[in-house]
């Protein structure tokens, strides 16, 4: 395929692209749309650089997909509270998420919390207090009694939670890493959780393991 000038872009050019990612690459409306948007980046680049006078796709929207919500019923999750799972890994799973239900943590804050993070409140209960790591605004949360059942089981000296490797505990073989990549980024779509980031981990993973000589520290993300 041939260069095409920029200044040659016209709006028209942005909607044969969405057709042609729509009927020939058969993409879903949300992924052609992110690769609209990352298409779009280096024309405002161009156009604040001052090689291109005005964006050519100013005017052009596309549809958005509204993302339809899910939640558990009351009913649902008493039955995943007293489901009791063979795999000590599942079951670890199993209190991170009834703790979240119960505290709304976001994970990165759930993998961080210490005891030291729980103080005595106006009511003379427990409440979590802590700092929002994406906001840095403060949470304030009272520790529900089902909550408070759950942290009796963890006496971890530093964060409440131990750390594991998602990639080590699924059992999955560490020596193929397309086939870990994939299997956890289908994992990150279920728990929407960023992808990059599990991408991250496995990196680290891998490389701990010697079998990549890439130890660069931004890397080093544990999930």
């Amino acid at each position: 395929m041939s260069d095409y000038p920029l200044i040659d872009l016209k709006g028209q050019f942005l909607i044969d692209l969405e057709y042609y990612l729509k009927t020939e690459r058969q993409l879903a409306q949300r992924t052609i749309n992110k690769a609209i948007q990352r298409f779009r980046k280096p024309i405002k680049i161009a156009v604040a650089e001052g090689y291109l006078d005005k964006d050519p796709f100013m005017l052009i929207k596309f549809k958005g997909v509204k993302t339809e919500v899910v939640f558990l019923s009351p009913g649902e999750l008493a039955s995943l509270e007293k489901h009791e799972f063979a795999q000590s890994s599942l079951q670890f799973v199993q209190d991170l998420f009834v703790f979240c239900c119960c505290t709304g943590l976001p994970y990165n804050e759930l993998m961080n919390f210490k005891h030291s993070s729980t103080i005595e409140g106006f009511d003379d209960n427990l409440w979590i207090k802590m700092k929002r790591m994406k906001t840095s605004k403060e949470l304030s949360i009272p520790l529900l009694p089902k909550a408070l059942k759950i942290l009796e089981n963890y006496n971890n000296e530093d964060n409440v939670f131990p750390r594991i490797s998602f990639v080590e505990s699924a059992g999955l073989n560490h020596h193929n890493y397309n086939s870990t990549k994939q299997t956890v980024e289908y994992a990150a779509d279920l728990l929407s959780i960023s992808r990059s980031s599990l991408d991250a981990t496995i990196w680290y993973y891998i490389s701990s393991k010697n079998i990549v000589n890439h130890q660069s520290t931004h890397l080093k993300i544990q999930f």
